[in-house]
């Protein structure tokens, strides 16, 4: 059975073309935007009937996972940056009825011609606004530009409110189903202390010292960042965990464990 928001979007979908989900991560939009894909797929076309586009890969995998689960007569493929093109190509030449892929990767594509574009009549951009915040904004312009004809409907999931669409999109009203709760007023308290970048590290290890223990979070803006302060921390003695990008999946699970159960208290 379906929840609320997922009835009432494909209810809605299935009466309007342009069409925004706004609603938070987790909420089961993946199946509320699939049904009406599904329904408008048509199974003796043998072309690209549908593009679903999203900012990261691990999306694109949880939605092919998704769809396959569905058990439709439809063949999807995905393509993302890390695959190699050559294989990618060679599943696209077979026409699938839906393609998953991240801007960049979708852009090359829609580029080298990997595909004809000409039978596709849907376009869904899932996590809209992060592929904005991530700065897809070109790419999405040339997989736009590479469309031979009008596509009739778009579909676009958001977990923020967008203000205005970017050019490249070919409307600026969409219909909209929003099911962002109202967000309760946040219980942390912001303190802001001045330092110069040399005493960066030394008044943040004062200011650890200073919380006795109580679970401590420590943001850095890249990774070599935390591996810099994760060494200046061990030197002076101070038991932490670290946690980025560029670590193995088991040692980042491992840090989350160890910071969740208390073996230490700050995780860098």
């Amino acid at each position: 059975a379906f929840n609320e928001m997922q009835s009432d979007f494909i209810e809605s979908a299935a009466k309007t073309d342009n069409i925004m989900l706004l609603a938070p991560t987790g909420s089961g939009k993946t199946l509320a935007y699939l049904i009406p894909l599904v329904d408008a797929l048509q199974e003796d076309l043998k072309e690209v009937q549908a593009l679903i586009i999203v900012p990261s890969r691990e999306l694109a995998i949880q939605i092919e996972q998704v769809f396959k689960g569905m058990k439709t007569p439809f063949k999807v493929s995905t393509v993302y940056g890390g695959h190699a093109m050559k294989v990618e190509q060679n599943s696209l030449s077979e026409a699938p009825a839906v393609v998953i892929g991240t801007p960049g990767r979708l852009s090359d594509h829609v580029q080298k011609e990997s595909f004809d574009t000409q039978g596709i009549k849907m376009i869904i951009l899932d996590e809209f606004d992060k592929s904005l915040q991530m700065g897809f904004h070109e790419q999405l312009r040339v997989i736009f530009r590479g469309l031979k004809t009008q596509t009739q409907r778009h579909i676009l999931t958001s977990a923020t409110v967008l203000e205005r669409l970017p050019d490249f999109i070919p409307f600026q009203k969409p219909y909209t189903v929003n099911y962002l709760e109202e967000v309760d007023d946040s219980k942390l308290e912001l303190k802001l202390i001045h330092t110069t970048s040399k005493e960066k590290v030394q008044v943040l290890m004062r200011l650890v010292a200073g919380f006795q223990n109580e679970p401590c979070l420590v943001f850095c803006n890249h990774r070599d960042a935390v591996d810099r302060i994760s060494m200046l921390l061990t030197g002076n003695g101070f038991e932490h965990g670290v946690l980025h990008g560029g670590m193995e999946q088991i040692d980042r699970e491992k840090n989350l464990i160890k910071f969740r159960s208390g073996v230490y208290n700050l995780l860098i």
